[in-house]
Formats: C-alpha cells, sequence, structure tokens
C-alpha cells in the first residue's frame, strides 16, 4: 500500500522511499504508542493523509538504506496503518545538526499551516477536528492564528512553543513592535504568556495597533509602577540568561565527554552484562546518560 503524502515545496528534495528501508536514530520512549500526540497523527494520516513529509539522510556505508533525522512518530503510524512507501525530504550532511535538535513536537504555527493546506485541498473543518480530536471552534481558531500576526514575526517563531493566547497579544502590537517581541521571547527563549504580557505592557502606545472599540475596550492599562517593576524583572532575567550561558559551553563540553565514556561502556556486552545482573538500577541509570542529545529538561517527545 503506499502511502497517502503531501510534497511541501521548497526544502530538501523530496523522494519516494520503502518504508522498510528507513533506519530510525531513536527508539521512542514507553508509552509514545498510547500518547495523544500518537493518536493525533495516527488518525489525521487516516483522516487527510501525511501532510508533513519525514526526513532522512543516506546512510552512506549502505546504499538503500536511510537514517530517519525527523518524523518518528509519523513513521511508526505509517507502519501501523500497512503503507509501504512514503514520500520523505532528503536532508544534506549539514542539515543533521539541526534536525537532531529539533523539539519532537509540532509548533503551533507549523499545526496552523497544516490546517490551511489540508483545508486548501478540500478537507472540512469538521473532518479536520475528528482527525485530531478537537473542538471544530479550535481548529478554526488555529486556521486563524496568524491573522494580525507580521510576516516576519511569524518566519521568526515558526518553530517555537509560543501558545494561541501569546499571538493574542502580539496580535495588540504593530507589526515592527511585534518582530522586536518576537526577537526578544527568542533571545530569552522564554515563550510563556506571562512573559508576552510584560512584554505589551512595556510597550509604547505608539507601538501598539489601533484598539477596537467595544469589547475589551475598557480593560485597565498597567501602571507606571508596574512597568517599572516588570522591567527591573526582566532586567535580572537578562542578568541570569548571560551567567548560564558563560558556562554552558564548558558544561555542555562535560556532558558529551561523559556521555562518550558511557556509551562506550554500554557497547561492552561484558560490562552492559555484568550491570543487568548486579546493578540493573545503575544500568537504566546509564541507558538514559546515553541517550542525552542536549542540556536542560527533556521535552516531551512526540516525533510528529
Amino acid at each position: 500500500m503506499r502511502g497517502p503524502y503531501w510534497t511541501p515545496t521548497g526544502g530538501p528534495y523530496p523522494a519516494p522511499i520503502d518504508i522498510a528501508a528507513i533506519v530510525p536514530l531513536k527508539t521512542l520512549p514507553p508509552g509514545a504508542r498510547e500518547s495523544r500526540s500518537y493518536s493525533q497523527v495516527l488518525s489525521s494520516i487516516k483522516a487527510i493523509g501525511l501532510i508533513e513529509a519525514p526526513v532522512v539522510m543516506a546512510d552512506e556505508k549502505n546504499a538503500g538504506t536511510w537514517f530517519l533525522l525527523d518524523g518518528h512518530l509519523r513513521l511508526e503510524a505509517l507502519k501501523e496503518l500497512g503503507i509501504s512507501e512514503v514520500e520523505c525530504l532528503l536532508a544534506a550532511d549539514d542539515d543533521t545538526y539541526t534536525y537532531n535538535k529539533r523539539v519532537n513536537r509540532i509548533p503551533p504555527i507549523q499545526e496552523h499551516r497544516m490546517i490551511v493546506r489540508a483545508m486548501d485541498r478540500g478537507v472540512s473543518s469538521t473532518d479536520i477536528a475528528a482527525a485530531l480530536n478537537l473542538q471544530v471552534e479550535s481548529v478554526l481558531r488555529r486556521f486563524r492564528l496568524l491573522e494580525g500576526i507580521s510576516p516576519e514575526a511569524a518566519e521568526m517563531l515558526k518553530d517555537t512553543p509560543c501558545s494561541m493566547k501569546v499571538f493574542d497579544i502580539l496580535r495588540q502590537m504593530t507589526a515592527v513592535r511585534q518582530i522586536e517581541a518576537a526577537d526578544l521571547m527568542i533571545g530569552q527563549n522564554n515563550f510563556t504568556v506571562m512573559f508576552a504580557r510584560a512584554l505589551r505592557a512595556a510597550t509604547s502606545e505608539n507601538q501598539l495597533a489601533a484598539t477596537k472599540k467595544g469589547k475589551g475596550g475598557g480593560k485597565p492599562t498597567p501602571s507606571g509602577q508596574q512597568i517599572a517593576r516588570m522591567e527591573r524583572e526582566l532586567a535580572a532575567l537578562q542578568t541570569q540568561v548571560k551567567s548560564v550561558e558563560e558556562t554552558y559551553g564548558i558544561d555542555n563540553l562535560h556532558l558529551t565527554v561523559a556521555r562518550g565514556y558511557v556509551a562506550k561502556l554500554l557497547a561492552n556486552n561484558r560490562v552492559v552484562r555484568w550491570l543487568a545482573t548486579h546493578q540493573q538500577d545503575y544500568l537504566s541509570e546509564f541507558q538514559k546518560i546515553a541517550e542525552i542529545d542536549r542540556l536542560g529538561p527533556i521535552a516531551e517527545t512526540s516525533g510528529a
């Protein structure tokens, strides 16, 4: 059975590949197939086909074999549906790092574009809502996510976890201020509603979009004292971020060396057998360390 797929324009070159020839670079975490994300991916492929193609890279040592860089949940869903071939995006060697570092979760803007593409293909909002297990109103809201948002700001935030409420706040600013706010959120790696509200409060009146009369028009604006406090908190946060940046490189180097050493130990079957017999808890923790690929808390994996 050939898989239903949609070929995006631009980007790496798309090509149909046998799913049996694709080798995932990581295993799915326990419970991934029972997660809501996997259910969404599975049901959406059934209803509207594969919107976003997986990304693969050729195995130079084995012709006809491909390493999966992005789209682990999608691949599992295609296997479950009995699909034997899928159109993939072929990544160059220098793209590998980028895809391996991506957070395996569909960002809101990507979700918006997925819904827009589906509707452009004639899929109704009702069918999309059923496929994604969402209310029709929620699908329509996601469809309108970027209304009033500067294209430049949208491009900057396309791979970030900004919620729909954050875009509601950005919509209250002018296009130039939206870009500035997006740059600040990316610089601070802070995409929370609270931070967006702080940026909105620190925005001058001439950088705010024209407010509509009626609903919401009488909401009180923050006082000068509140704005000053927010600015102090932002300055303190920037100082903390700079402090972390100074040690990040060294910490990352230590983590890489430690991870490499542990991975080398686990490559020795005798060591693994001994740990499995005498120190099972240690073996489990060592395996977790060997799978670490970045600093910071591990985000919930969806691989979509």
